[in-house]
């Protein structure tokens, strides 16, 4: 007697949804590592005091700038998209958020708690740089050029060296959250994700 394994399948939501967290997943590593490269190898000679100056690490700096750059817009986009499918969700968890603050009792969990905390600094932290980093894709700044140059600090609510701290900070507490995000829904992801390219394989059919 031979056990007919069942057939894997995924359903259209969790497979868009699963499509769309690939997407914001490449865009942020993309982002990540080009901009850990920014922080690390800072351009500009300096005077001979950048020991950093012109060395090449993969890829040249231009390149690493359209990663950093078309990783973030990527990111950007499937967030948007992410946040357009689960709306309604969104809604519900702000609706019992405000029902939560005048709640006497415990109207959460502490999973719950975690979860709605860490959610709320990746959006916070995301909004943030994601603000920051379109500044710097409509200021592209470049050199100074004596002040001939009209983008180099345009001057948008801050100035160009304030724009770049809260990028960077921004960013820095976005991966932290995220990180946190990864490891709590760790079981879920690769559950799903394992379920996924299971399902596009060739499935058993009923004798």
């Amino acid at each position: 007697m031979t056990i007919q394994a069942k057939p894997i399948r995924m359903s259209r939501q969790t497979r868009t949804n699963w499509l769309i967290d690939t997407a914001v997943f490449l865009g942020a590593v993309s982002a990540i590592f080009s901009g850990i490269y920014f922080l690390v190898l800072p351009n500009g000679y300096e005077g001979g005091r950048n020991p950093w100056y012109g060395v090449v690490l993969l890829f040249s700096r231009q390149t690493w700038d359209s990663i950093h750059l078309w990783g973030g817009v990527l990111m950007i986009l499937a967030v948007v998209v992410h946040f357009a499918i689960h709306w309604s969700w969104v809604k519900l968890m702000a609706r019992r958020l405000r029902r939560a603050v005048t709640c006497r009792e415990d109207c959460f969990s502490r999973g719950a708690k975690i979860n709605v905390a860490v959610d709320v600094v990746i959006a916070l932290s995301f909004l943030v740089t994601a603000v920051s980093g379109l500044y710097f894709l409509f200021a592209p700044g470049g050199s100074y050029q004596g002040g001939r140059n009209p983008n180099w600090d345009p001057g948008w609510l801050f100035s160009r060296t304030t724009w770049d701290v809260i990028h960077t900070w921004g960013a820095v507490v976005l991966i932290i959250a995220a990180m946190l995000h990864f490891f709590i829904h760790w079981r879920w992801i690769a559950n799903v994700t394992r379920r996924f390219f299971l399902s596009l394989k060739p499935q058993p059919t009923a004798a």
